[in-house]
């Protein structure tokens, strides 16, 4: 698309876009502070690595229940309100970490904010349904979902410096209480697009160039019955867990494997998560293009995710290698392959689904991602507990997206929309 062709439609759709970026940058800022400081919160609070392994798990525990809950309560009230609502709820949960003193009240506050934070994907991928015609979903979800990459950069950046100038706890309060700020930007900025000030008669029909969907609504229960949320649900079950895995664990395999502490650790988080960066864009506009170029829909969103499995599969090698570096980058490349990965999958939610189910089918898909990072979590806490290494958990995380993709494919081999009357 030229570039008077993109002047003439109108660009406020890609204003919306920026804030589910930055809503879901400021959502993996306040996740990962605790990772950041676990290290240093294992020597200060005193637990143990299966103690760690609960705490985490907590967060994915809470996670997992509050998304069935909230793809439910994001479709009924809609996205302008639904995502206010959790990101005050996720922010006063963040900041609730800097008032506990024990592994216990560690494990209370994770799990606030996991219910908190599970309202992001669902308010977000179903923005993105209302928001863009099936052709530019991919690319805009792979935009925001950049955020969490984002969001993982920032807190290496800003919890150490902050920890060791002021202390632990207001690391914690003041990533919190920061995203709020967020909220008085959505609010007067964000509304359904056939009823927004700010869009052109152009752009809508641009939005809307899509067949309608069928009217009424959709029961999540109901979504249950069909191959499509099986295969979107288990795809995620699969692969969520290997980012949970890095998000919570990175910081402590570092610190074990090469020594390195609260003072060295941002700039290999930085690495990785700048490699993810690129890679939830790249995934984006990779299927996006083969799509532009003639390629079906299930061809293309199949072809990115394979690509994205095989440059995964590098990454079972990192506990065995000697430098800390060679680790380094074999894990950013399996980042950035699942930030593709991921990308990819959320969108086939809006190429299966009509937008007035996507909600629904995202909160049943994170929930089964956030189980299986939960018995991540644990069963990390559990093996590093009783090997002292982390081999059995980087051998999973090679293997876990062809995997995924295999059952995907055979349950879905075509893609195709499901059918709800």
């Amino acid at each position: 698309m030229s570039e008077e062709i993109r002047e003439k439609i109108g660009r406020y759709r890609w204003t919306i876009c920026a804030l589910l970026f930055f809503a879901t940058t400021i959502n993996y800022v306040d996740r990962s502070v605790l990772g950041v400081l676990a290290p240093t919160l294992r020597t200060e609070i005193g637990w143990t690595d299966q103690q760690y392994g609960y705490i985490s798990g907590a967060f994915t525990l809470a996670y997992a229940i509050g998304f069935l809950f909230a793809g439910w309560f994001i479709d009924r009230v809609g996205t302008r309100l639904g995502y206010t609502v959790y990101l005050v709820l996720w922010s006063l949960a963040a900041a609730s970490h800097a008032l506990v003193r024990s592994a216990l009240g560690f494990g209370m506050a994770r799990f606030a904010l996991g219910i908190g934070e599970s309202g992001n994907f669902p308010a977000a991928i179903k923005t993105v349904a209302e928001w863009f015609p099936r052709k530019e979903r991919a690319l805009a979800t792979g935009i925001f979902n950049a955020g969490t990459n984002v969001g993982a950069v920032l807190a290496p950046l800003i919890v150490p410096w902050i920890a060791l100038t002021w202390g632990w706890q207001e690391a914690f309060l003041f990533t919190g209480l920061a995203g709020l700020v967020w909220v008085l930007f959505w609010w007067p900025l964000y509304h359904a697009p056939a009823q927004h000030p700010r869009i052109s008669p152009r752009e809508l029909a641009h939005i809307q160039s899509d067949p309608p969907d069928s009217a009424g609504g959709v029961r999540w229960l109901q979504l249950v019955r069909f191959r499509q949320t099986w295969a979107f649900a288990l795809g995620k079950f699969l692969t969520d867990s290997i980012w949970w895995f890095y998000l919570f664990w990175f910081p402590l395999f570092m610190n074990d494997r090469f020594g390195v502490d609260l003072k060295s650790i941002g700039l290999p988080m930085i690495t990785v998560y700048l490699l993810a960066d690129v890679g939830s864009v790249a995934g984006g506009w990779f299927s996006s293009s083969l799509l532009g170029r003639g390629w079906t829909v299930n061809a293309a969103r199949k072809t990115a995710m394979l690509v994205c499995a095989l440059c995964i599969l590098p990454v079972a090698m990192a506990p065995h290698v000697d430098g800390q570096w060679v680790a380094v980058w074999l894990i950013g490349l399996a980042a950035a392959a699942h930030q593709g990965f991921s990308a990819n999958i959320f969108t086939t939610t809006s190429d299966m689904f009509p937008r007035k189910a996507v909600g629904s089918v995202v909160g049943i898909g994170g929930f089964a991602g956030a189980m299986g990072g939960g018995v991540m979590n644990w069963g990390a806490g559990w093996v590093k507990q009783n090997t002292g290494n982390y081999e059995i958990m980087f051998l999973i995380a090679g293997f876990a997206y062809l995997v995924a993709l295999l059952v995907m494919h055979l349950l879905v081999p075509r893609l195709e929309p499901a059918r709800i009357e």
